[in-house]
């Protein structure tokens, strides 16, 4: 038992643990602003007493004493931009698991644009700006008024001159927001579907190479890429031209701080190292609003880049019990439940009802798009029923951690999917405590350790992405195996022999008994009739609806007399132990 659940992660709560890292780098960043002021007052020392009094040993202290602060000052820097990355890497490292536990619920809780990848982006988005110059600048801009403070002490119009500049260019800093947030967005949005369109011609290029309609697809890419390429143009664009234009303005404001200098030391109203060192000091003062509108493009996709986050972890927070619950051993029952695919509000399954109890086996049958792979979707807890229950034992599906609930469960979905890695590892879940004994256990239970150890690698074959290295069959079986790692005590097999041979069939139809032999629960989404000989209750859906629950003979009976296409092959007639 957990005494005290874990809080969830906020992103508050993130920022808020690295308060101390931000306070230091605010502190180092006002020693080198107070140190950036070395250049303006040496300036001012080396005319107004090293010129005049021609003294070399004053030259030479000064020289000496301003390279040393400038040294101070580059280590200081070196190492705020380097905390600045580490700073970045941190954040990722506490965001990344969040940010990918809500990746993988996501797509199974919301319709998803584009190919739904966008979070990662977002935080390698928020990782790079924060470690770029940009934040630099920002911690560098709350110290503009001690410059332009320092300008009003040389004179009143070097200060006002210094004043003036500075709302000028924030002037400029407001412009690029209002101009950025709209380009930047749309850039974002057209980088989205590029990727998608990318990821789709990846996957389909096998149907596209044989059917011929790879150049069609290329035409939507080049309309895509071009869509792109023209709202990251206009972005940038807007972007550079505000940063030249501050550039250019930075340099005239110099230039005018000068003529000022230079009018008021002929007005004999100020020496000329004031002149010169107004100047500098000018330069440094408005530098960092020129950094910042420089980097706005990056600043605001940060921006937008972590409000989504924020989003993100709010919608999909991480749930924390306080029990852990026992293995379910006992019984399923589905309660009145309708199911809605992720982002739709109209269900296509409407008020399942139905119990089993432990060794049972059930069939689903119906016809395409009657509602039997959404049922089995929220049998799994993968969809969120709309409204009903689904419970193992009693207790409701969400009761469970999800990692705690995938033990008691196994899945083979009719899109199989493998992982690139060995076929062990894809057997165990990936789990790195797995062990031999169990692996082989589950791959005998699917009857497929006959077909790995006639593989060149056996167990240690790598499947390649997606599984493409093996046959349609093959992925199958091997999931199947996946699906009773562990000796789960609800396995769900959605068209589980829409890909077997004969010999596969034959190890299913066993795979299904030993499920039930061992206590378990079984059931088998099927349109082939060979997969329900070995279950002993068959459930009918149609338009969404259970029209009929019961021993299976009994219900097939129904079906056969209503004229139902569906052909069942008793276990009998198969030759396989019923």
């Amino acid at each position: 038992m957990k005494t005290t659940p874990s809080p969830p992660l906020t992103l508050a709560g993130i920022m808020s643990s690295f308060r101390r890292a931000f306070s230091g780098i605010a502190l180092m960043s006002g020693v080198v602003n107070v140190l950036a002021l070395t250049g303006s007052f040496f300036m001012l020392q080396v005319y107004d007493r090293v010129v005049p009094g021609r003294s070399v040993p004053t030259l030479v202290g000064l020289a000496m004493l301003a390279a040393t602060l400038f040294v101070f000052q580059g280590v200081l820097e070196l190492i705020r931009s380097r905390l600045m990355v580490r700073l970045g890497q941190g954040l990722d490292a506490k965001l990344s698991p969040s940010v990918y536990s809500a990746l993988m619920r996501l797509p199974l809780r919301a319709k998803l644009p584009g190919d739904g990848l966008q979070p990662l982006r977002d935080l390698d988005q928020v990782r790079s700006f924060i470690g770029s110059a940009g934040p630099t600048a920002l911690f560098d801009l709350p110290w503009m008024p001690l410059y332009i403070g320092i300008c009003f002490i040389f004179h009143f119009w070097i200060g006002v001159t210094a004043l003036a500049g500075a709302v000028v260019l924030f002037a400029l800093t407001l412009l690029a927001e209002f101009r950025t947030s709209g380009p930047t967005k749309i850039a974002g949005q057209q980088a989205a579907v590029r990727s998608t369109l990318a990821e789709a011609t990846r996957r389909n290029a096998e149907a596209m190479q044989a059917m011929g309609f790879g150049g069609r697809i290329a035409e939507r890419w080049y309309a895509v890429n071009a869509d792109y390429l023209n709202a990251h143009a206009a972005a940038s664009d807007v972007a550079g031209t505000l940063g030249t234009i501050s550039k250019i303005l930075r340099l005239m404001l110099q230039s005018g701080m000068l003529a000022v200098g230079a009018y008021l030391v002929i007005q004999q109203e100020a020496t000329g190292g004031i002149m010169i060192a107004s100047s500098i000091m000018m330069g440094r003062a408005l530098a960092p609003i020129e950094l910042a509108i420089a980097h706005w493009k990056g600043f605001v996709s940060a921006r937008q880049s972590w409000a989504r986050l924020k989003q993100l972890l709010s919608a999909m927070p991480e749930g924390a019990t306080s029990v852990t619950l026992p293995a379910p051993v006992s019984a399923l029952a589905v309660e009145n439940v309708s199911v809605a695919p992720p982002g739709e509000r109209t269900p296509v399954v409407w008020d399942a009802n139905f119990s089993l109890a432990r060794g049972s086996g059930l069939g689903v049958i119906g016809p395409s798009a009657s509602g039997k792979s959404s049922l089995a979707r929220a049998l799994t807890g993968v969809w969120l029923p709309a409204r009903g229950a689904v419970r193992l034992d009693g207790a409701t599906l969400d009761q469970w951690p999800t990692d705690e609930l995938g033990k008691h469960i196994g899945y083979l979905p009719q899109d199989v999917q493998l992982f690139d890695g060995t076929i062990a590892q894809n057997i165990a879940r990936f789990d790195p405590d797995a062990s031999s004994d169990m692996v082989l256990a589950a791959s005998k239970a699917a009857g497929v350790h006959d077909l790995v150890v006639h593989l060149a690698d056996g167990y240690d074959t790598r499947v390649g992405e997606a599984g493409a290295s093996l046959s349609a069959g093959q992925r199958q079986r091997i999931a199947l195996a996946r699906a009773l790692y562990g000796d789960p005590f609800l396995v769900i097999l959605d068209e589980p022999n829409s890909n077997l041979d004969a010999e596969g069939e034959v190890a299913l139809s066993a795979a299904i008994q030993g499920i039930r032999d061992r206590g378990g629960i079984a059931v088998v989404v099927a349109h082939r009739s060979s997969a329900l000989a070995n279950v002993d209750t068959v459930l009918v859906m149609a338009n969404g609806r259970v029209q009929a629950f019961g021993p299976k003979d009994e219900v097939l009976s129904k079906v056969f007399r209503s004229a139902a296409p569906l052909k069942v092959v008793t276990a009998t007639e198969r030759g396989v132990p019923a």
